[in-house]
């Protein structure tokens, strides 16, 4: 009996606390929008099984010398994992959409607006003695509205490091999430006219064109703005090489092997921060409140901002691209093509989302530097 009583002592079982029994529930429903629904598996997997590692009783592999909080120091504390994902992600990304219509441009900027409203926001909040988030920490949490997971990682691992980890997941979760929370805003804030607008095709970029663009992006914006540099420069860097044409394989291993790698790594790490002692707390949840709205107002201002180039622009602009100015590639692109096509089975707006797209997460580079270089 004794013996009975010892084993079951030590059993996951009977060291289970109810909110570990919480977040092993979060971790299966981000399994199962992963792998059901389908939204966004990359990320949901590799974060949703990290999270129930991280709240199994008695396993240490997300602290201390476990293999996941190793991971995380390595890659995400350090800034690493953030730098080389912006390089593959550059390597896959087209600057042609961009390129073929600059007007974009400004739709990518208006989408970060929800960043800067978020900082303000949270502390407004502080003022008003709801939260306790410094200037530092609060730039960091509204990083979120630009729904660039690497983004948010690298300023947060500079701002507030002991708010990473809650900062990383909110991040990465409203990323996988964007089929959700965006449909809604968009149809709130267009009329079925303006979902149904059918824009022109764009024209042929030359070559010349997209190598020169991302050198003639990183250099002015970082001598404007230094701080910028790494990201923006791992961002172009992986562009050049796609697009120069004599190190496809360098390319290749960027665009695959490389980022894959260094996804499944990152998304365990994000998922060890899921532990029911880390992010049941007020703070966390305020962060993800915050950075909901954040996400939401970026939303909202691409889609406002895209309704008023379209009255003074001579070519008929779709409002519903605006919302794919937040960084979210190429979800957010996907899913205003989506909307688009609900209202009108002839209207393919993938391409000419595209644009906006790349353009936010240039913005959303941006901003990052110019919250590190005011707030460091």
């Amino acid at each position: 009996m004794e013996l009975i009583r010892e084993i079951w002592q030590g059993s996951g079982l009977y060291q289970l606390t109810p909110g570990q029994a919480v977040m092993i529930g979060v971790g299966l429903l981000l399994l199962y929008l992963a792998i059901v629904k389908k939204f966004e598996p990359l990320l949901l997997v590799t974060i949703g099984f990290g999270g129930i590692l991280s709240n199994i009783p008695g396993v240490e592999i997300a602290t201390g010398d476990g293999l996941l909080h190793l991971v995380y120091m390595v890659g995400i504390e350090t800034g690493a994992f953030p730098l080389i994902i912006f390089m593959g992600v550059g390597a896959m990304t087209d600057f042609g959409p961009l390129l073929a219509n600059p007007k974009t441009l400004f739709l990518g900027a208006a989408a970060q607006f929800g960043i800067f409203a978020t900082l303000l926001g949270a502390l407004g909040l502080t003022a008003a003695g709801v939260f306790d988030f410094s200037v530092r920490e609060a730039a960091a949490i509204g990083i979120i509205g630009g729904a660039d997971g690497p983004t948010a990682i690298y300023v947060a691992g500079l701002l507030a490091p002991d708010l990473l980890g809650a900062i990383a997941v909110a991040a990465y979760s409203y990323m996988a999430l964007v089929p959700l929370i965006q449909p809604p805003i968009m149809k709130l804030l267009t009329t079925e006219s303006e979902r149904r607008i059918e824009m022109i095709q764009l024209r042929e970029v030359s070559r010349t064109e997209r190598i020169l663009f991302p050198l003639l992006l990183l250099l002015l914006v970082a001598l404007l703005l230094p701080s910028a540099a790494p990201l923006l420069g791992m961002f172009c860097f992986g562009n050049l090489m796609k697009e120069c044409g004599v190190v496809d394989r360098l390319s290749d291993t960027t665009q695959n092997a490389l980022i894959n790698v260094v996804t499944i790594f990152l998304g365990l790490a994000v998922g060890s921060k899921l532990s029911a002692e880390q992010f049941l707390q007020s703070s966390t949840l305020g962060i993800l409140l915050l950075g909901m709205v954040a996400f939401a107002i970026g939303t909202a201002s691409g889609v406002l901002m895209a309704k008023l180039m379209n009255r003074l622009s001579a070519t008929p602009i779709n409002p519903l691209i605006g919302a794919a100015g937040v960084s979210a590639v190429p979800m957010a692109a996907r899913v205003a093509n989506r909307v688009g096509l609900e209202a009108n089975p002839h209207n393919y707006l993938l391409m000419h989302a595209m644009g906006p797209n790349v353009a936010g997460v240039i913005g959303s580079a941006v901003a990052a530097g110019i919250m590190i270089m005011f707030t460091s």
